[in-house]
């Protein structure tokens, strides 16, 4: 292992900037802003804000390129994820069987509809939300709407995070190199 040139620690910083930055306007987006279209609780609320964060690391590459990729495959799963558990929740309170009945099925399914590396992230997502719905029983169908929408403010904040990375951030560094 060796250790980064100048220019290598000089685009880790910015990187890791970006990311920072990008995950605290996220955080404040949802448990600021959304928050005030929709608020199950303060407790949730927090679990939102750090759905969403979760989301915008998730996305942010080294590439817009793979950015999208990713921005693709964390809506794929989450898509899959939501409309079971909305299912679900809207019949039934949460159940431990469920847990692994749905788990299994969102799973199945991202990996059926041709996205298997989004099964994981799916299962992850469908685990989350189930949770949380044991947590806070009350209008717990809510939840799979509330984290879809979290996710949604996170992967396009991460986004717009790559895509200013690549348009300014980069090119401002590379300049600096010369």
């Amino acid at each position: 292992m060796h250790r980064p040139d100048w220019a290598q620690a000089r685009t880790a910083v910015a990187e890791s900037a970006t990311l920072a930055i990008a995950c605290l306007v996220t955080y404040l987006l949802v448990t600021k802003v959304l928050t005030r279209v929709h608020s199950v609780s303060p407790d949730d609320d927090l679990l939102g804000g750090m759905w969403a964060v979760i989301a915008t690391a998730f996305v942010i590459r080294s590439s817009y390129e793979q950015s999208r990729t990713a921005a693709v495959s964390r809506m794929a799963a989450t898509f899959v994820s939501f409309v079971y558990c909305l299912i679900y929740l809207a019949l039934s309170p949460f159940h431990i069987w469920a847990l692994p009945l749905l788990i299994g099925v969102s799973a199945l399914t991202a990996t059926l509809i041709g996205r298997p590396g989004d099964a994981l992230t799916a299962a992850i997502t469908t685990t989350v939300v189930l949770v949380v719905a044991a947590v806070s029983p009350h209008d717990a169908w809510q939840q799979p709407i509330l984290r879809f929408a979290d996710t949604v403010v996170g992967v396009a904040v991460g986004l717009a995070a790559a895509w200013l990375d690549q348009r300014a951030i980069r090119p401002r560094l590379q300049q600096a190199k010369r």
